[in-house]
């Protein structure tokens, strides 16, 4: 263990002072392209690739009985997210990529599940007013929280707050649904609702209630569209200093110093009859999923030479019907999250991030807690566009054993 540290920090000096050392160009904007001469019609690209080497000791033996190496290798995300106006009445976006692709999922030829492009973003928008819009299609539009909301452009965690992500596979394609949004604002307050399809195969495509047992995330497929095939989502913020763009959905996890932000936001996520409970006679009865959420975001400069604060805290209230719980990541209970970080000042365009995180989930399953706590170094040689993070975390669920990982990641997005 010791050495595997020791190779990973050293790992990360030594990428990061022969980075420096080439400097780093200004981004300018990104990749895009004009379609007239002014600008206002034109197409964007942006492309970012997230690798990860991961080091975890309590991987459990895999399907043959064999143990698991304690280093991973995989390729966390690689996207392309592209966006258009010709017409400053409507825009299209479309979004694909993969995830989480390693040893264990690659496929020999390339052709396997896990190695297959799919869409995250389809979606098309119209302007109603200024600060007004209406869309649809496959959309991240998402209720509940900012922590829901989160881009994976610019975390300042290595990743995301999974339980924030509260409907990932279950109610929606990968944090995805199907459906109409309206967002805007009026000031200072921003909103986005959605009203959605769930989806019929999801994460319990096989599973039914046991009679008086917890309940199944499967009202949708068991009751049918009629009854269960909605779900219905917002998030509302109000910008007390400097207001973000509401442009697109993805929320920044870190401006690093470039803005003054303060906002104070609340969300829900409503689905009739989502969950389906048995009584003792076996007779089915829908449970309504209900995901309530408050939080507060903070990011600013601190003095003048460079350095800043980002923080962040969230209160989430789940309920997915009588003790639901689903691989110790969905749970009817309680989250409460948050999580810090500190830009140290320099006039250099490399800067250092350390940051700290905390999770207390109650789960009504277990009638027990679960904690996670991680500490973490960002290292950004230019902005969050070529970025370098280490990390430690630890999970302690219930009664179980803690189960630590150190991950090591390279980023670039342009």
């Amino acid at each position: 263990m010791r050495k595997l540290t020791l190779l990973l920090v050293g790992l990360f000096l030594v990428t990061f002072q022969y980075t420096n050392a080439q400097g780093a160009p200004d981004y300018n904007g990104g990749m895009k392209v004009k379609l007239n001469e002014d600008g206002s019609k034109y197409f964007r690209i942006i492309s970012w690739a997230q690798i990860w080497a991961q080091h975890n000791s309590d991987r459990p033996l895999d399907a043959n009985g064999n143990e698991q190496s304690d280093l991973n290798f995989s390729l966390r995300r690689a996207r392309v997210l592209m966006y258009a106006q010709i017409n400053k009445r409507f825009l299209i976006l479309t979004h694909f990529g993969l995830n989480s692709l390693n040893g264990d999922n690659l496929s020999p030829t390339g052709k396997g599940d896990s190695s297959q492009l799919f869409f995250h973003d389809v979606w098309g928008q119209f302007t109603l007013t200024k600060d007004h819009a209406i869309g649809g299609g496959l959309h991240y539009w998402n209720g509940i929280s900012r922590a829901n909301n989160q881009s994976t452009l610019n975390m300042l965690t290595l990743d995301n707050q999974r339980q924030s992500w509260a409907t990932i596979g279950l109610s929606d394609q990968f944090a995805r649904h199907i459906g109409v949004y309206l967002k805007g604002k009026f000031d200072r307050f921003q909103y986005r609702v959605a009203i959605n399809d769930a989806v019929t195969n999801n994460l319990q495509e096989s599973a039914t209630p046991t009679p008086g047992g917890a309940a199944v995330y499967a009202g949708r497929r068991l009751l049918g569209s009629k009854d269960a095939g909605r779900t219905y989502a917002g998030y509302f913020d109000y910008h007390f200093l400097d207001q973000e763009s509401n442009f697109l959905p993805y929320k920044v996890g870190s401006y690093l110093g470039g803005k003054k932000v303060f906002n104070v936001g609340a969300g829900f996520f409503f689905h009739p009859k989502g969950s389906v409970i048995a009584n003792s006679a076996g007779e089915l009865a829908g449970e309504d999923v209900s995901i309530y959420a408050v939080d507060a975001f903070y990011d600013a400069p601190i003095g003048g030479k460079g350095a800043a604060i980002t923080a962040y805290a969230l209160a989430q209230f789940n309920d997915y019907g009588k003790d639901y719980t689903l691989g110790r990541t969905y749970e009817t209970g309680s989250l409460l999250h948050g999580h810090v970080g500190y830009l140290f000042a320099t006039e250099k365009a490399t800067k250092f991030q350390p940051y700290v995180q905390f999770d207390s989930r109650q789960i009504d399953a277990i009638d027990d807690n679960a904690t996670s706590f991680g500490v973490g170094i960002n290292t950004y040689l230019s902005g969050h566009h070529s970025k370098l993070s280490l990390e430690y975390f630890n999970t302690k669920y219930g009664n179980a054993d803690a189960v630590s990982t150190i991950t090591l990641q390279a980023m670039i997005y342009l």
